[in-house]
């Protein structure tokens, strides 16, 4: 099976492999990661309810694209699947302005929680399908999130 060519024959597959990025030969999480930064200076500029809209949603279409593609490609969470890791950064950076010390920060932080993955985060990507390939990178966007939230109250 190409997997390359089915990303760029099916939508879905296109969105759940991070509009190509995770078709990337190394580190295909980070670059998922990296593209949703120029995604994210537009989001900045929602307000709270709509940004939070914005994730719920982003989140739900995860579960369905990224379990979609997962079957597809038959293999459980494949690497090329990089729509978690871009939502994982949109919850990460929710409510911060967009500074690039904010992002950068935001995408460290990200980074370490999601490969670490610390008790209970690792667990979460024993959730079948689309699910397990989701919520493992929610929670490492929230723990990072959290961490993120800190450094605001001093800058």
């Amino acid at each position: 099976m190409n997997i390359t060519r089915l990303v760029w024959s099916n939508p879905l597959h296109y969105l759940s492999c991070g509009l190509g990025s995770g078709l990337l030969p190394r580190m295909p999480g980070t670059w998922g990661s990296l593209i949703a930064i120029p995604f994210f200076y537009v989001f900045s500029r929602l307000n709270v309810w709509e940004y939070s809209l914005l994730l719920l949603f982003t989140f739900a279409l995860g579960v369905f694209i990224c379990g979609y593609s997962e079957k597809a490609f038959g293999e459980k969470d494949h690497s090329a699947i990089v729509w978690d890791e871009m939502v994982g950064m949109w919850i990460t950076l929710a409510y911060a302005p967009f500074r690039w010390d904010v992002v950068i920060l935001g995408f460290i932080l990200f980074r370490v929680f999601d490969i670490w993955k610390p008790w209970p985060i690792k667990r979460l990507q024993d959730l079948p399908g689309g699910w397990g390939i989701m919520t493992d990178d929610a929670a490492a966007g929230v723990a990072a999130w959290i961490l993120l939230q800190g450094y605001g109250l001093f800058i």
